[in-house]
C-alpha cells in the first residue's frame, strides 16, 4: 500500500530514462538485462563461492572470459526456453544458439 502515486511514477520514469543515451555509464548496462534482447538473464552469483550448499560454477571462477560468456549465453537460452519460450520467437539467435537450443530441447533437466 502506498500513500500516493509519486513512488510508482519515479519507478516508471527511471525504467524508461535508463534506456536513453548517456543516462547509464555504459550501453552494456541495459543490453544484457532480461527482455532487452528477448532472452531472460543468466544466473547471477557473488561471494562466497558456496552458499547454502550451492556452489558457483567453476567456469565463472576460471577467469576465462570467452568460456564465461559462452556459459552465460547458454544459461540465457536455457532459462528462456524453460520459462518463456514465446520470447525466443523475437530473439536474434545465431546458428550456434539454434543448435544449442535444439540439443537441449530434448533434455528435461533444465534449471
Amino acid at each position: 500500500m502506498l500513500t500516493g502515486g509519486e513512488l510508482p511514477a519515479i519507478i516508471v520514469a527511471d525504467s524508461v530514462c535508463r534506456m536513453l543515451p548517456g543516462v547509464l555509464s555504459s550501453d552494456e548496462s541495459f543490453m544484457n538485462e532480461s527482455h532487452y534482447n528477448s532472452l531472460l538473464e543468466h544466473p547471477q552469483y557473488t561471494r562466497p563461492e558456496e552458499w547454502h550448499e550451492k556452489r558457483v560454477p567453476d567456469v565463472l571462477l576460471s577467469g576465462h572470459h570467452a568460456n564465461i560468456q559462452k556459459w552465460q549465453r547458454e544459461k540465457q537460452l536455457e532459462r528462456t526456453l524453460a520459462k518463456r519460450p514465446d520470447m525466443l520467437e523475437k530473439a536474434e539467435l545465431t546458428k550456434k544458439d539454434k543448435e544449442y537450443l535444439s540439443k537441449i530441447e530434448h533434455n528435461t533437466s533444465i534449471d
